[in-house]
């Protein structure tokens, strides 16, 4: 009996892999694909909505991105939307939301005039909002006791697109969609912990705790996994992961839709927002906050002992830590979020930064939402001696590649798929249909 070996094995079931599985079966003629996931379900972990923001990020509302990556983003965001098209469950995956940056004081509102007027030929249905305008959308957050708050306040909105996604129930409806192709050779191997990848004579085998599974080209897209499973290769060395975890606050429904606020240039990290939660009805989740936490999943304390492999510490990651701390900024913000963790404390703390968007929050309005988020994958290129805040994808050429920390998350699955479609088509000799992917995937 001849061993089976698969065209492609993706490894890591999230919104990333199972968007791959369904770029390779739908726009390729590639016939044997495996998935490889290591829990009894797709997307789990950093990809549930649990543990991330349920935002699809366009660029527009986020005041680190600069007008370049902003367009780029808009892209990637652009690719889900038109994604969720074809999906007869749409309402459950994808959800419109008024969203909005809100600017307090002076300084925040002459830097979101200025943003607007750089902006608003690219992203032409966002609004600029004063302050009586903000108030008919999120009166909560103008309104305190029937008055208007006091400080200067603008916003940066859009009112009627798309800005939430259910990646949990994405990465489902991906899995769906590709087993409706019937002419295809599909893998799904769930409850499958990958240990370990040999490469030999242009062949990659897979050990997992059950089987052991062939294939010619291998994706790796496990988030802090994938550095684990690349070094154990030889591959990306000179990195150092650097798990930050964030932590949301449950409150009333105070907001109609995402309130995002203006980012610290200083700080590596998401500034605080208030988002419609589309998991838990009836709440608006508030966060995040960031911790530094040395596991590679949030709830896992088996993943500590990983996170030690992938930490890698050295004189290059203390220079990295060393630069971090002598920003007052930086320090004081991690210091900060240490606190955010202490029961008692923390809920005080945080209410007191999420009034910033609604003003009249009360302490006895804010919860700690216990099991909500999770774990980004922070990379340290220790060559440099930086912290890598984008995307990180090690490729050695040899038909294995190996994805971490895609920016910004979720939002960039479609676009990260279709780079690494490429990939594996070309090295495969695969042909794409690229008719197909313009008309259903890049429509404008």
């Amino acid at each position: 009996m001849t061993e089976q070996v698969h065209d492609v094995a993706i490894i890591g079931g999230g919104v990333c892999g199972t968007a791959l599985l369904y770029m390779l079966t739908e726009y390729t003629d590639i016939q044997d694909i495996a998935l490889i996931e290591k829990y009894d379900d797709v997307a789990k972990v950093n990809s549930h909505g649990r543990n991330n923001s349920q935002t699809l990020h366009c660029g527009d509302i986020e005041t680190n991105y600069t007008i370049e990556k902003a367009a780029k983003v808009k892209a990637a965001a652009q690719m889900v939307v038109n994604y969720s098209e074809t999906l007869s469950e749409r309402n459950e995956v994808i959800f419109k939301y008024p969203k909005m940056v809100l600017g307090v004081g002076e300084k925040e509102c002459q830097q979101l005039r200025a943003r607007f007027e750089t902006f608003k030929n690219v992203f032409t249905t966002m609004q600029f909002l004063e302050k009586d305008q903000i108030a008919e959308i999120e009166p909560n957050v103008i309104m305190v006791n029937g008055q208007m708050r006091k400080e200067p306040c603008v916003a940066l909105a859009v009112l009627d697109e798309y800005s939430a996604v259910d990646y949990h129930r994405l990465a489902q409806t991906f899995v769906s969609e590709s087993k409706k192709r019937d002419d295809k050779d599909l893998h799904l191997h769930l409850n499958s912990h990958v240990e370990n990848i040999i490469e030999k004579d242009g062949l990659f085998t897979i050990i997992t705790q059950g089987k052991v599974i062939k294939a010619k080209n291998v994706v790796v897209s496990a988030g802090g996994h994938s550095l684990l499973l690349a070094q154990q290769m030889g591959y990306g060395l000179e990195f150092s992961c650097l798990p930050v975890a964030g932590s949301f606050y449950f409150t009333p429904p105070l907001l109609n839709g995402k309130v995002y606020t203006v980012q610290n240039d200083k700080l590596p990290f998401a500034a605080v927002h208030g988002d419609p939660d589309v998991l838990v009805e009836g709440k608006t989740r508030f966060g995040p906050t960031a911790l530094l936490l040395p596991m590679l999943e949030r709830y896992n304390s088996k993943t500590f002992f990983e996170f030690l492999k992938v930490l890698k510490l050295d004189r290059r990651v203390f220079r990295v830590f060393w630069d971090l701390f002598k920003v007052s900024d930086i320090r004081n913000y991690i210091f900060k979020n240490f606190l955010f963790e202490v029961p008692g404390l923390r809920r005080w703390l945080f209410m007191k930064d999420a009034r910033k968007i609604v003003p009249s929050l009360q302490l006895e309005d804010v919860t700690f939402a216990k099991g909500f988020g999770g774990v980004r994958p922070q990379l340290i290129d220790k060559k440099t001696a930086t912290l890598m805040l984008g995307e990180a994808k090690i490729n050695p050429g040899t038909g294995i590649v190996f994805n971490m920390t895609p920016s910004p998350g979720a939002t960039s699955c479609l676009e990260n798929a279709e780079i690494d479609m490429r990939l594996v088509a070309g090295r495969l000799g695969a042909k794409i249909d690229e008719t197909k992917l313009s008309a259903i995937l890049k429509a404008s």
